[in-house]
């Protein structure tokens, strides 16, 4: 079930933006190069890599190994074959997984309010936001790309803020410049409302509240994960107890900031860690191989209009049952 709310005005607020991302794909190229000799002796990655020195020694190798490689006119795909001075090295260069990633794609995005300045999804679990690493295509900015053709004309095609691939819930996405401007500025001022429902495993009385003021960075000893760290940029989380179960909570969990994982590193330094999250400390139980952790609520002011707007969308229903086979009492109004 989805509510708007429109309310009051109230002023816009303008600022310029960044040059918009563009694609740096396109069609392969063809480089030949004649080795000399301080070549001689070289494996051919490494003499690629001199040559080539715009792509990493580790791309130029897997190319090779792709059968993108000649010396002499002879197909040689293992990257460790020596090179000698006189011979012709001919690579073709295939774009890079990042030039193909800011590409329209038909991913299928569930849209809950739509204007001509914004967009608002309900993003499901499993869906990545933004292409990197690992996951170049089939993003929501590739579908945002298909569904609206003048994202393209946009930083991150209007992307002003992201949800971590395996949490789901609502998310607004500028569709003009007008509207990116003003919503990063309302997430600087931190005027949008963003409050998410979570599912953790720890000890806490229905009714207790706690805020949670500790600077997230990137872990020293792990580096795919964040952390509370020293030096880290300033986080806070307001957390409400709305229901207990056992060792089970339901968790109210409003962002004053919005740092990478910040729900998860901050439950988790509480004693908190949301079931199913292994990456921090949680398990997979009640169904859940990925974090609970659900975007439910999302308040702002139109950025051109002026309006207030207020959107809560329901967990989907592995959460709800994962609610379910605890003990949880899920209550869409106590998160309102």
């Amino acid at each position: 079930m989805i509510q708007k709310i429109i309310c009051a005005p109230h002023e816009a607020v303008e600022e310029d933006l960044l040059t918009p991302e563009t694609d740096t794909g396109g069609a392969p190229e063809i480089r030949s190069i004649k080795a000399d000799a301080l070549a001689h002796g070289q494996r051919l990655d490494k003499c690629l890599a001199d040559w080539i020195p715009e792509l990493s020694r580790s791309y130029l190798a897997q190319l090779v190994q792709d059968g993108c490689a000649k010396v002499d006119g002879k197909l040689t795909p293992k990257p460790a074959t020596k090179v000698s001075a006189g011979q012709w090295v001919e690579i073709e260069l295939q774009p890079t997984p990042a030039a193909h990633a800011f590409r329209a794609e038909h991913v299928p995005l569930d849209i809950v309010f739509e204007d001509e300045h914004l967009l608002v999804i309900n993003k499901p679990a499993g869906l990545v936001v933004h292409p990197g690493a690992g996951n170049w295509t089939g993003t929501v900015l590739n579908g945002l790309l298909h569904h609206h053709a003048e994202a393209k004309h946009l930083p991150r095609a209007g992307i002003v803020h992201r949800l971590d691939k395996n949490t789901s819930g609502l998310m607004v996405v500028a569709k003009s410049r007008q509207a990116m401007a003003h919503l990063v500025e309302q997430l600087a001022t931190r005027s949008v409302q963003r409050v998410y429902v979570a599912l953790a495993k720890g000890q806490a009385a229905v009714g207790d509240v706690f805020e949670v003021d500790q600077p997230i960075g990137r872990d020293p000893k792990n580096r795919l994960r964040m952390g509370v760290v020293a030096g880290g940029k300033p986080a806070q989380t307001e957390a409400t107890v709305l229901d207990a179960s056992g060792p089970y909570l339901l968790l109210r969990c409003k962002l004053r900031t919005g740092r990478t994982h910040q729900i998860r590193v901050h439950m988790a330094w509480r004693g908190m860690p949301l079931v199913g999250d292994g990456l921090y400390g949680g398990r997979a139980e009640l169904g859940l191989e990925t974090q609970g952790l659900h975007a439910h609520d999302l308040a702002l002011i139109h950025p051109v209009t002026g309006m207030s707007l207020h959107w809560w969308v329901a967990p989907p229903a592995h959460l709800l049952k994962a609610f379910e086979t605890s003990g949880l009492g899920y209550n869409a109004l106590s998160l309102l």
